[in-house]
């Protein structure tokens, strides 16, 4: 374990944190195989399909003899690989459901005992609302992580690597060329704005744990408050918070509206 602490002290605090996660999948390394297995079929099924379109399409234009025996064929063929798309795709991510949720225990356990490590003076600090947050925004983001990392990066990139392939063989060179400069500029694209518009997804997040910390620590203390007559002077706070939070969602969802336009 402490090589490879020693490999991810050198990569990008983004990745570094993505790398850490690799030793919960392969604790299941049953499993990841099978889904990604399942996740090659699934893949290929989708590829395949515009194929046996084409053939069905041709067939159908074709002469009246072939018109009864090659379409029927085709089309059990064309219902297959849409059946197989589907099925697979449930299969891989019923599978890979349990590497996920066993990831999210963990690694929720090891921030709880990490918490009751820490010092007096952080607990007297009082930021349980905040520290809820955080934790309950970490452990639902690794469910996202893995599935955005082993589902959708590498099996898009797959999948586009097969259209070339097929672009190339069955056109010309400068079919697939043209795709492949399209997904680099789109990719290329995506990165930039996306490391852009993080500052406002932390500012989002900064709020959103400020505020909840606000109103969890003031309902905790809830008799100083009421002794104090200190109702309006809370709430005021609060909603200063929400203005924060207001205000840092409101960039984000702009900033991600940009990506969006940008990507289409």
């Amino acid at each position: 374990m402490r090589g490879y602490k020693d490999d991810i002290e050198n990569i990008p605090p983004n990745w570094q944190n993505i790398a850490k996660l690799i030793p919960y999948l392969t604790e299941f390394k049953g499993r990841l195989t099978v889904a990604i297995i399942c996740l090659i079929f699934a893949k290929g099924s989708t590829v395949l399909l515009p194929v046996a379109l084409k053939y069905i399409v041709d067939a159908i234009d074709s002469s009246q003899n072939a018109f009864v025996v090659v379409p029927i064929a085709l089309l059990l063929a064309y219902g297959s690989l849409r059946f197989a798309g589907v099925l697979f795709s449930e299969l891989r991510d019923s599978i890979f459901g349990r590497i996920t949720e066993r990831t999210m225990r963990r690694v929720g356990l090891t921030v709880f005992n990490h918490l009751h490590k820490l010092d007096l003076d952080f607990h007297l600090s009082r930021r349980t609302g905040g520290l809820s947050r955080d934790i309950e925004r970490g452990v639902s983001g690794i469910s996202f992580v893995m599935r955005f990392m082993i589902f959708n990066i590498v099996p898009t990139l797959f999948e586009i690597l097969l259209v070339a392939i097929i672009l190339a063989s069955a056109f010309k060179a400068s079919f697939a060329i043209i795709t492949l400069a399209s997904v680099t500029l789109y990719i290329t694209y995506s990165i930039v704005v996306t490391e852009w518009r993080n500052k406002y997804v932390r500012q989002a997040n900064k709020a959103d744990s400020q505020s909840n910390t606000r109103a969890i620590d003031s309902l905790l203390n809830y008799e100083t408050v009421k002794y104090f007559n200190n109702e309006k002077y809370e709430a005021d706070n609060y909603d200063r918070n929400l203005a924060e939070w207001e205000t840092a969602r409101m960039k984000n969802r702009l900033s991600l509206a940009g990506l969006n336009i940008g990507q289409s």
